[in-house]
């Protein structure tokens, strides 16, 4: 092959970032040395011109009805045209279409819809941007949706959360590719890290936590804030950090003024105030997602860092309803 044909399906009111992280992240691996070279193209209904989400308009250089494999990847941006998008007989069929003629198939935040419309995802766990994720599982029943992880892989479809998260999932497609050096050099020219594994909670990025100067401090809360719903006592830290318990108290109460076990309900307990005041899963849901386990085990928690119960916090902070 002497080069990787990577087709991006836009459509109306597609997200530039959905479009822009893919299509940047694969010419700056162009630049550092991928081999074969990746040529992405942008693709459209018709090979019109599209206005995205943010009113800037793209200009496409296919027409996805004409395009015809086989392809590397197939890759199908998101964006609030997403509902339109899926019900859209000509996009699904023609999405539908070149996944048989592809390699690889994927999709950005509520690209999912696409897929999933298009069958593709059936039988598949898959994500998409949390606010929309419990939507898109009653939708599409056959679609196993798991809203925690930034993107998941199954079989040679991949599936990534929300808007940035279309930089993680390009780079892993790189470093698959090309290998890890590439794939590093690319992240360190896109300023960005090398990629959080896939398997990383959405909810982390929301845990407002502070960056200590100690690297194994650090690399702890980073660890707390990707495992959130798991055993996170003491020990098991610990066991993680590859220290002591006394001293990773130690180096905790140091360099953030709080134990372990402290930290951790504070953690869980911001991860759940951004989930009330964005989302309207039920209270329950909220405390499984964030690690507390029961309702009440979260309205103690609440109560002790906020001051008032969970469900008043939302009343007077819920902006979205997800």
């Amino acid at each position: 092959m002497e080069k990787r044909r990577f087709v991006v399906v836009g459509y109306e009111a597609a997200a530039l970032l959905d479009i822009a992280c893919v299509v940047s992240t694969l010419e700056s691996a162009n630049w550092y040395g991928a081999l074969p070279y990746y040529e992405a193209r942008l693709a459209t209904p018709g090979g019109h011109a599209i206005t995205t989400g943010t009113a800037l308009n793209l200009q496409p250089q296919l027409a996805l009805e004409r395009v015809t494999g086989p392809l590397d990847t197939l890759l199908v941006s998101g964006g609030v045209g997403h509902e339109d998008a899926a019900a859209n007989p000509l996009v699904v069929g023609h999405v539908r279409r070149l996944a048989r003629e592809s390699r690889r198939v994927a999709s950005v935040c509520t690209g999912a819809y696409v897929l999933a419309a298009a069958g593709l995802l059936d039988g598949r766990r898959a994500t998409t941007h949390w606010q929309v994720a419990h939507t898109m599982a009653e939708q599409y029943p056959e679609v196993l949706v798991d809203a925690d992880p930034i993107f998941i892989r199954d079989g040679n479809v991949a599936t990534s959360a929300g808007v940035t998260a279309a930089l993680d999932l390009t780079l892993a497609f790189v470093e698959e590719d090309n290998g890890t050096d590439v794939a590093r050099t690319v992240a360190r020219d896109l300023v960005t890290y090398l990629q959080r594994p896939g398997n990383q909670a959405q909810m982390s990025m929301f845990v407002s936590a502070p960056a200590p100067a100690n690297s194994l401090v650090k690399r702890t809360i980073d660890y707390i804030a990707g495992h959130l719903r798991d055993d996170l006592t003491t020990p098991v830290l610990a066991v993680e950090a590859g220290v002591s318990e006394r001293h990773l108290t130690r180096l905790f109460l140091k360099h953030l003024g709080l134990t372990p076990g402290r930290y951790v309900r504070q953690a869980r307990t911001e991860a759940a105030a951004h989930l009330l005041a964005s989302t309207s899963l039920p209270m329950a849901s909220v405390a499984v997602r964030c690690g507390f386990g029961t309702a009440e085990t979260l309205r103690q928690a609440f109560i002790d860092r906020y001051g008032i119960p969970p469900s008043r916090y939302r009343l007077t902070q819920a902006t979205v309803a997800g």
